[in-house]
């Protein structure tokens, strides 16, 4: 990520957005998910998996965000990409949206499902605003990642939320990223003000997932657990082992 770039946050997820798809990519391409469709873009941060999917097929792309501060950076950037007319960036919660029944064709919740404070309501929320056909594409990194607690920028230890509690580590990443500019903004960020717990995450382990679906109602049309690396595909069991946990769900009728 480049630090010096106005855009650095931005470029770095634009970067990223083929990862992002390639997730799908045994069972979905990237027309089925982006082609002329109207794509809402959950947690969409600076914006650059936003503008991603509208350089790639999408005929309008919504991101929705809870942080007033990334959404003006975020457009900002789609207006440098000559996205603007096929972008918009909307202040709003994903368990609450702003927006009509029925109205996208592609709902993206990438690593954002380990975020929200209340992940059932997303879903639901998700499937009432896609049209008839539309999916929900989720993708997480789950709780026992090697990075679970999203403290690596400046804790770049694996599995060192196992280890310690979130209150040590609070201390310690406050400490770390002191000399920061935006110092004050990373820790509020991650913490929403607590001393004791990362109010960024939510402990979203792989059981917790499946728990949550099961409450939904909603079956998953493809569910997939993709390793960290390759080689470590035959630890996949290992939740500490798994790269990413892939769900996609389809409206019917």
């Amino acid at each position: 990520m480049n630090s010096d770039n106005k855009f650095g946050y931005s470029e770095w997820e634009f970067e990223k957005g083929p990862q992002t798809i390639g997730k799908y990519s045994q069972a979905y391409t990237e027309e089925i998910i982006l082609q002329g469709k109207d794509v809402l873009d959950c947690g969409c941060g600076g914006g650059g998996k936003t503008v991603f999917y509208a350089s790639n097929g999408a005929k309008s792309v919504t991101g929705l965000d809870i942080n007033d501060k990334d959404l003006a950076s975020a457009s900002e950037y789609a207006l440098s990409k000559s996205v603007s007319d096929k972008t918009k960036f909307v202040l709003g919660s994903a368990c609450d949206m702003p927006f009509p029944d029925s109205c996208f064709d592609s709902v993206i919740m990438n690593d954002f499902f380990e975020h929200v404070n209340d992940p059932l309501t997303a879903i639901k929320e998700s499937m009432r605003v896609l049209r008839e056909g539309g999916r929900l594409y989720i993708n997480f990194p789950p709780y026992h990642h090697p990075w679970g607690a999203h403290l690596s920028d400046a804790i770049n230890i694996p599995w060192v939320h196992l280890f310690f509690s979130e209150k040590h580590l609070i201390e310690a990443y406050s400490i770390l990223v002191s000399g920061c500019s935006d110092a004050s903004y990373r820790v509020n960020l991650r913490t929403g003000g607590c001393k004791d717990r990362l109010g960024y995450i939510n402990h979203m382990s792989i059981k917790k997932a499946r728990d949550i679906v099961k409450k939904s109602g909603y079956s998953p049309e493809y569910y997939k657990k993709l390793p960290l690396k390759k080689l470590l595909k035959p630890l996949i069991l290992f939740e500490s082992f798994t790269g990413t946990v892939v769900y996609v769900f389809k409206k019917e009728k």
